[in-house]
């Protein structure tokens, strides 16, 4: 039984389903934070994309020998090849018919977006002989990751929302709510980049831990997580209200969680614990309201 467990577990988060469910409950705390319905096309598209472009990005950057490497979503993803090809191209294609869905605003955001995830993902530069692509550009790790979550999982259902006349939200409003979300997502990649300090030291990546090192990297996250209480304070004026105070205790668990990550926890800690805050908002909205 526990087997079965550990197995059902493996596949929810290894397949990135897991992701692409985070990225759905995004999109559901946006909708409730703007007081508008949650457009089903929206959260659809959410979920497809992210499924498709985590999957994708994994499949391009496949290791000679997947069964050697020490990671096991890696050995896990790829015992499964055919499977998550399947998926993936299932995913991308279900991108047309939703995205003709959606308003002209949210259609030309999504063109940006493919355009920074595809940049991420494919090797499309050359530099002395070796490929690669955005992802490996000195400080645009974090940032790219962080910006596409965002406008993704904040600006793409406000502009729906808007467009269909489901909510009344000032500009004001809009930078405060993409800028708490952009600085909390933020802190939860930094344990991703502590985690893979040394391979990224070795590759040359520049990410925030090997710019500023291990300790300095749990500070910049607390800093970060203390600006997002800050400025969901200022949202819309709402102070102390339901909202704030089940988001502030998420902020609060997630500092922990960060503080407690090191790089010898085992991958289930980042994918399932760390990620999981961003499902756990979602719900801690919805029990603040039922009480």
């Amino acid at each position: 039984m526990k087997k079965l467990g550990l197995n059902l577990l493996d596949a929810l988060l290894f397949s990135n389903v897991f992701m692409a469910l985070c990225a759905v409950a995004q999109g559901l705390v946006t909708f409730h934070l703007i007081g508008a319905k949650p457009v089903p096309s929206v959260l659809a598209l959410l979920f497809a994309s992210t499924l498709g472009l985590y999957n994708f990005c994994l499949l391009v950057i496949k290791p000679k020998n997947p069964q050697a490497s020490p990671y096991r979503r890696a050995r896990w993803f790829f015992k499964y090849h055919r499977l998550m090809i399947s998926i993936t191209m299932v995913c991308l294609l279900a991108l047309i018919p939703l995205f003709f869905m959606l308003s002209m605003q949210a259609k030309l955001l999504l063109v940006l977006l493919a355009i920074l995830s595809v940049g991420y993902g494919l090797p499309l530069f050359s530099n002395r002989g070796r490929r690669s692509g955005l992802r490996n550009v000195p400080g645009l790790k974090a940032l790219l990751i962080t910006l596409v979550w965002t406008l993704s999982c904040v600006l793409l259902p406000v502009l729906e929302a808007h467009a269909q006349g489901l909510t009344r939200i000032s500009n004001m409003d809009v930078f405060i709510l993409t800028a708490k979300r952009f600085i909390f997502i933020a802190a939860l990649t930094v344990p991703f980049d502590i985690r893979d300090l040394f391979q990224d030291q070795i590759a040359g990546l520049k990410t925030i831990p090997v710019a500023f090192g291990e300790k300095k990297a749990y500070l910049i996250c607390q800093f970060l997580l203390a600006g997002y209480i800050a400025l969901l304070f200022l949202f819309r004026h709402n102070g102390f209200n339901a909202d704030f105070v089940a988001l502030t205790c998420v902020a609060v668990l997630t500092g922990w969680l960060i503080f407690r990550s090191t790089w010898q926890r085992n991958e289930y800690y980042y994918f399932l614990y760390l990620d999981g805050v961003l499902i756990l908002q979602y719900v801690a909205i919805m029990i603040a309201q039922i009480i």
